[in-house]
């Protein structure tokens, strides 16, 4: 029944995308200019916001100091006005809490913390309208802002959420299909290499559709690193006329 209401008898979805086609994406780089990174990110109706403060010295308790590499601390909120259903929600919720760990797992493995030993990286990330795919959407958004901070990764790293409808990959869930019963996950992947970052069910999936949910993803995620580094190029070519270089 899902599947006869997300994906038509001619392959469109409920927005009229094909099943592979991504959102549209649109973001900016350094919108913060008390940040030491920044960029605001729409994928679709969902819009976030990162901001990246670091390298600094680590605040707080020392006993969390790492002498070869440095911290990162990641904080993930949604704005009070971003859903309905966020208003009935405390601050700091257990989704928010698990969402912030996944983002630093994330990012821990794409950043060079090596190269900042005994120091601390905070990246914020707010979901300012949210409309399916809020982790795929943080992470493509804290991407920016990390670069936009100059702090060197291995690889972009890009996100984005699958689903499974009637035998057919759906590439990049909005929140009618993320809802609508749809066997998903989402997958965060640095391109280049093929290296895996996170992966992340929040349902049961037969083994049999695994693989080419990911297979899906990471095609996906391939898509949104080609749209970002679009975007990365244009700011640089933008700071270069401002700076006269």
């Amino acid at each position: 029944m899902a599947g006869l209401e997300l994906l038509s008898d001619q392959g469109y979805r409920l927005d009229g995308r094909k099943a592979t086609e991504l959102r549209k994406v649109q973001a900016r780089m350094g919108v913060f200019a008390q940040a030491d990174g920044s960029a605001y990110l729409e994928q679709g109706n969902t819009k976030a916001l990162a901001v990246v403060y670091g390298p600094h010295e680590m605040r707080g308790s020392r006993s969390r100091t790492l002498h070869d590499r440095a911290v990162i601390n990641c904080q993930y909120s949604m704005a009070t006005f971003s859903t309905a259903e966020r208003k009935r929600r405390p601050h700091g919720d257990r989704k928010s809490t698990e969402m912030s760990l996944h983002l630093k797992q994330t990012f821990e493995a794409a950043v060079m913390t090596q190269l900042y030993p005994r120091s601390q990286i905070d990246i914020y990330v707010k979901i300012l309208q949210s409309d399916g795919g809020n982790y795929s959407v943080c992470v493509n958004a804290a991407t920016l802002a990390v670069i936009d901070a100059g702090i060197p990764m291995r690889d972009y790293v890009c996100a984005c959420t699958v689903g499974f409808v009637d035998e057919t990959p759906l590439a990049d869930l909005c929140y009618a299909e993320e809802s609508g019963g749809v066997s998903s996950l989402a997958l965060a992947l640095l391109p280049r290499g093929g290296q895996i970052a996170l992966l992340q069910m929040d349902a049961r999936l037969h083994q049999d559709h695994l693989e080419t949910l990911i297979e899906a993803a990471m095609t996906a995620c391939k898509g949104v690193s080609k749209v970002l580094d679009e975007v990365v190029r244009q700011h640089l070519q933008e700071v270069s006329v401002l700076t006269g270089e």
